[in-house]
């Protein structure tokens, strides 16, 4: 890209973040966590909803009382009590790897990411199963208070439809590309804002662009969009 175009989409990032401000309200700042507690927590959010994997997580820690006894129990076990959350037997077998990986460090922790830069955590981080950009930076950004910015599906999509995003982006590449075009400071503000707007507007079916605060800038709404399912682009003549 040009710097033209880095410019120009900076302004519309800015631009998308105080009209989601507008409509929405600054976001409280969460208090800083436990970036281990946050791990597990986010690894237990994919591919559900914030209910069943919140659910999960108070089960989690309700049936055993320490991480280690979580490394120490029974799969199948740990299984039923992640059950609520969804894909069990995979995130159970996957928080068992992440946790003895830990532990062979020789403290079942994370505290080490706090004196690391950004790029050190993540890649520290990115080192264990089953974690990717997501899982990474919502630790970083809401246990340790970065100004980091990660890409979930509502993200993603909300995104893409608007352009700001190019039709077929990885999530992943997403994540290396988003950063450069976000103010200082802002990450926090427009990841939650563009989650609530997904998920009270810009939904994945049935989107109700009428209702939409962003819809005179956005390419899908342009293009005809607003009844179609797939999350994507109509053309006008389809």
């Amino acid at each position: 890209m040009t710097d033209t175009e880095n410019a120009r989409l900076r302004q519309w990032v800015a631009w998308i973040d105080r009209t989601l401000v507008k409509a929405y309200g600054e976001p409280e700042p969460w208090p800083p966590g436990d970036p281990l507690d946050g791990l597990i927590a986010t690894i237990l959010s994919q591919n559900t909803s914030d209910t069943n994997s919140g659910r999960a997580y108070d089960a989690l820690v309700s049936a055993f009382p320490t991480w280690d006894a979580v490394i120490r129990a029974p799969r199948k076990q740990l299984e039923r009590v992640l059950k609520p959350g969804g894909l069990a037997r995979i995130k159970s077998a996957r928080i068992q790897r992440i946790l003895a990986s830990i532990a062979e460090t020789g403290a079942l922790s994370l505290d080490c990411v706090r004196n690391m830069t950004n790029a050190e955590a993540e890649a520290y981080l990115l080192g264990f199963d089953g974690v990717g950009y997501k899982t990474v930076r919502c630790v970083l950004l809401f246990d340790l208070g970065r100004d980091v910015f990660p890409i979930d599906t509502h993200v993603h999509r909300i995104l893409t439809r608007l352009g700001v995003l190019a039709p077929g982006m990885s999530a992943e590449r997403a994540h290396v590309h988003m950063p450069r075009f976000i103010g200082n400071g802002r990450c926090f503000s427009l990841h939650v804002n563009l989650i609530r707007h997904g998920r009270q507007v810009c939904h994945a079916r049935n989107p109700e662009c009428v209702q939409c605060p962003l819809r005179r800038r956005c390419e899908y709404y342009s293009m005809g969009g607003g009844t179609s399912d797939d999350g994507g682009m109509r053309s006008r003549k389809s």
